[in-house]
């Protein structure tokens, strides 16, 4: 059975823009087309669909997604390479989470200092202008 773009975003919850993209990124095989040039996606493509939305919510790269798929088409194959792309997603988190940690660390010791009273006072103002006055070194967080 055929269904449209709208049909496959509605039964998973995916925004139309976004399963073009993924099209486009190539996470879903091109889909088939109308004599009107209207998409039209087989029922397996919703499984797929709900499979990227799910790894995207997990924070997966696009890229791992791809990879991650390819591999699912394999079910006999070890799942070596499976548990190290997930591996290496959760060490990103984890050192996302430490940055996080560290930023909240240095926002608190900021507020806390601030005395309430004028701006030209103001220590999240006076530490924000003055990267030196920061307790710990901290970036963009990544």
């Amino acid at each position: 059975m055929n269904i449209s773009i709208g049909e496959l975003s509605r039964r998973t919850g995916v925004k139309v823009p976004t399963i073009r993209y993924y099209e486009g990124a190539g996470l879903m095989p091109a889909p088939t087309r109308t004599e009107g040039k209207q998409r039209r996606y087989l029922e397996t493509e919703i499984s797929r669909t709900n499979f990227i939305r799910h790894a995207r919510e997990l924070g997966f790269e696009i890229q791992a997604i791809r990879e991650l798929l390819a591999l699912s088409t394999e079910p006999d194959r070890s799942c070596a390479e499976v548990d190290g792309i997930a591996r290496r997603h959760m060490a990103e988190v984890e050192r996302r989470i430490g940055q996080l940690v560290a930023l909240r660390g240095e926002l608190r010791r900021m507020v806390e200092a601030c005395g309430h009273g004028r701006v030209g006072e103001c220590r999240v103002i006076e530490t924000l202008a003055d990267h030196r006055q920061c307790a710990h070194e901290h970036g963009r967080i990544s």
